[in-house]
């Protein structure tokens, strides 16, 4: 490459589209781009000409650089990014994940619906709020880190890091504000409880989950404990703070729930995953990735089984999910059987459908959500007790003074 540039330096050769095209070093474009040409006459008697370089005939002294090179001429290397302040909310949409921010909102809601406490409007929005925004944070934490790893995936290269729409400081400065602030709505809205459990997922999803995905296939575990702890903030939400087995089976539902979905989701994205260097199941163990999906999957059919022994649920939930559940198992021995495309898409399409199914029927078959032996009724008896009782002491005060 070198000996070509002094050639035409020297010589004022003509580089034609082809031998242009072959210079894949930027550099050498540049120096080529730079370079004035002169005519022969105009070049130095005592410089030698290389014998060994072969001249093509139609090569002419005075010739011009080629169009392409006269066009990266006038061409920029850096050119600047601006931000319109319009399209800014979406940016930020995009850089909290807003599909999978909204999912984990709608997860808390479920935890704090199906919560045997009494419910209350304003402790439900401020729960819900604070839990989007530490989930927004933690996903701005997560792009931040792995921009150089989602410029080599095709799923993931058109990020607003990726693509430079929106700076690291700025997305810094937004997961700062937004975990700031959602940290503290559950603290003074809500519970300490609940804001200890949204500090500690948004650790372990920027400081565990997010540089683990590129050591150890463990990293899909420590996955799915990020995704089980938002039910267990709605339901620490609605309840001041305790925690029991209802809560503890809610939050494992959600824990088996990941696997056939993730690892469904990653097959068809092996090769992205193999190119970004990242340790899932599905490039470092297919095996596993098959086994894992329907180990989880026949564990949430025994979960739901469970549910009514821990008071979570009525019996008919367990009659009612069985159809559910079954398919599910069905998919993911269909995927277990014989991976492809086709069967991991379909389980992975119907876990979108089984999740937001299975809260509508926890909700619907809700213990003691039909019947009148709820604890709001326990709390209204005693205060019409206690009404009563201070009637009949005024009563007897009166019969005294008289």
């Amino acid at each position: 490459m070198y000996h070509l540039v002094r050639a035409i330096q020297r010589d004022g050769f003509q580089i034609n589209k082809n031998a242009y095209t072959c210079l894949t070093c930027s550099y050498i474009r540049r120096q080529i781009s730079q370079t004035t040409l002169k005519p022969k006459s105009l070049i130095a008697t005592n410089v030698t000409v290389d014998k060994h370089l072969p001249i093509s005939p139609d090569i002419s002294p005075s010739a011009t650089l080629d169009p392409v090179i006269e066009k990266n001429r006038s061409e920029k290397e850096w050119t600047e990014s601006r931000i319109d302040l319009k399209d800014l909310h979406q940016h930020y949409l995009k850089l909290s994940k807003s599909r999978l921010t909204s999912l984990v909102v709608v997860t808390t809601m479920a935890g704090y619906a199906m919560a045997p406490a009494p419910f209350d409007l304003v402790t439900f929005i401020l729960c819900s709020a604070g839990t989007g925004m530490v989930s927004g944070a933690a996903n701005s934490i997560n792009q931040y880190h792995e921009v150089p790893f989602d410029a080599q995936m095709s799923r993931t290269k058109n990020r607003v890091l990726v693509r430079g729409i929106l700076t690291p400081i700025h997305a810094l400065t937004f997961a700062a504000v937004s975990g700031s602030l959602g940290l503290v709505t559950l603290y003074y809205g809500v519970n300490p409880v609940t804001a200890a459990l949204g500090a500690a997922n948004l650790f372990l999803y920027t400081s565990i989950y997010t540089p683990m995905k590129r050591l150890s296939i463990l990293n899909t575990w420590i996955g799915s404990v990020v995704g089980a702890i938002p039910p267990l903030m709605g339901w620490a939400g609605c309840t001041g703070g305790v925690i029991d087995s209802g809560g503890l089976l809610l939050a494992g539902l959600l824990y088996a729930w990941q696997f056939p979905h993730f690892n469904a989701l990653s097959w068809n994205l092996r090769p992205d995953y193999s190119r970004a260097g990242y340790r899932m199941m599905s490039v470092t163990n297919p095996g596993l990735c098959r086994r894992t999906a329907l180990r989880y999957t026949i564990g949430i059919f025994g979960l739901c089984c469970a549910a009514p022994l821990c008071e979570l649920t009525n019996i008919y939930f367990s009659i009612a999910v069985s159809p559910l559940n079954a398919y599910f198992v069905y998919l993911a021995w269909k995927f277990h059987q014989k991976s492809d495309s086709k069967t991991s898409r379909n389980l992975f399409r119907f876990s979108l459908i089984h999740l937001p199914a299975l809260m509508i029927l926890l909700f619907v078959n809700k213990h003691d959500l039909w019947s009148g032996n709820s604890k709001p009724k326990e709390n209204s008896e005693v205060i019409t007790v206690n009404k009563d009782e201070k009637i009949i002491s005024s009563i007897f005060k009166k019969a005294e003074t008289l």
